[in-house]
């Protein structure tokens, strides 16, 4: 992973096109979460302070029809242009007559945005004549966009055959450094805390994980999973039958490697849980494995939390990726609220790969004492797996 960034090139004057991910929830045209905004600014700034062309692009939503007013990249241009102090023009296409010629009358230090990728659907197939039509634009090429680096599309990957020069922006710099060098080079004890709905969702992660963790802590309902695989009781808690005996294999290979692999000791469960209405009825406290019948496990219980901080008191690097349990309603959001906690007090490196767990510790207000939060969810599970995310491929190598 020892790619080129936009440090190590000479930009002045050379027209860049940059990658972002500018995907942001929007509410009537209204900005609802700026964070991906915020974070692609050093990279922005960066171009602008060294008299580059800076051409932005970036998808929005899931536009299926071609072009739709509702998934303008719009509101993000006025808002970067309130954040940069500078007009950033938005061209209303991506690879048409608009966008050549606000591209050919850039200036040294400015920026244009292009409208939507997503509004053509050969970005989504990396079609190479599209790709070519983007490289068109520019000198240099440069993806900042993590959340979408494991994606192999026309602006996150198939620009770069066709520009010399491709090299990461400072979002994907600093992911690289920082998980990259916890899952190469981890102090330890190094520790991973995984959580969500199912074991499906982290086989490749938790395989991979197991050659390099010293401990590995269980949460969420995939626990629920490797419970029944140990025999235990979960009553009607969310268990995906069809991974017992994989769950099984995990649990043994585990063993092999030396790895402490942690699952519950004790669960919060209710009875009559309706996600949708977040309605639900009595809540109880359970050993793990003696859930009973018309109870389901919706968070990790106190005896856990206790043995769970414990363990990560001790950890030099934490990696989270999944909540303990439900953390959406406020009655089974302490397993989650409590590793957050922990890792926000551990000193340790704390890593949180993006998704709920990186939602979850946002709106529990710990981001400030966290080392890093991934920008990208699917991204970052993919690259705690080990697998190539194309991307971050078809960069130049240092």
């Amino acid at each position: 992973m020892n790619k080129k960034s936009v440090k190590d090139i000479d930009v002045k004057g050379k027209r860049v096109l940059v990658r972002c991910d500018f995907n942001v929830p929007l509410d009537n045209g209204r900005i609802t979460d700026e964070n991906r905004i915020v974070g692609a600014m050093p990279t922005i700034k960066y171009l602008m302070e060294n008299e580059a062309k800076t051409i932005l692009c970036s998808h929005l939503g899931r536009p299926k029809n071609g072009f739709e007013p509702k998934v303008s990249l719009k509101p993000v241009a006025d808002r970067l242009s309130e954040l940069l102090g500078l007009k950033v023009e938005l061209a209303s296409d991506v690879i048409g007559a608009d966008a050549k010629s606000k591209v050919a009358s850039l200036k040294e230090g400015g920026v244009v945005m292009l409208e939507n990728v997503r509004c053509h659907p050969e970005e989504e197939k990396n079609d190479k004549a599209f790709s070519k039509a983007l490289s068109e634009h520019c000198d240099i090429y440069v993806n900042d966009a993590f959340g979408t680096a494991h994606r192999a599309h026309s602006s996150t990957a198939g620009v770069s055959e066709f520009v010399k020069t491709s090299v990461a922006g400072f979002l994907i710099e600093k992911e690289l450094e920082i998980m990259g060098g916890a899952l190469s080079e981890p102090k330890r004890p190094f520790v991973a805390v995984l959580g969500g709905a199912k074991v499906s969702d982290k086989i490749g992660v938790i395989k991979n994980l197991l050659n390099k963790v010293d401990s590995l802590l269980i949460g969420g309902a995939m626990a629920y999973t490797f419970c029944a695989a140990n025999g235990g009781k979960v009553g009607g808690s969310r268990v995906e039958r069809d991974k017992i005996d994989l769950a099984k294999e995990l649990l043994a290979l585990a063993k092999k490697n030396k790895v402490d692999m942690l699952l519950p000791l004790d669960n919060l469960a209710t009875t009559g849980f309706n996600f949708d209405a977040k309605t639900y009825g009595e809540v109880k406290i359970f050993y793990a494995g003696k859930i009973e019948d018309g109870w389901e496990g919706l968070d990790i219980g106190p005896q856990t939390i206790k043995k769970y901080q414990e363990v990560i008191s001790k950890a030099k690097t934490v990696i989270w990726n999944g909540p303990m349990g439900v953390f959406e309603i406020p009655a089974f959001a302490t397993g989650t609220k409590s590793i957050a906690e922990a890792l926000a007090s551990s000193g340790a490196i704390s890593i949180i790969g993006g998704g709920d767990s990186a939602a979850a510790v946002i709106q529990m207000g710990f981001e400030d004492k966290i080392t890093h939060i991934s920008t990208g969810g699917g991204a970052s599970l993919e690259f705690m797996e080990g697998l190539v995310l194309p991307g971050i491929a078809c960069l130049n190598d240092k």
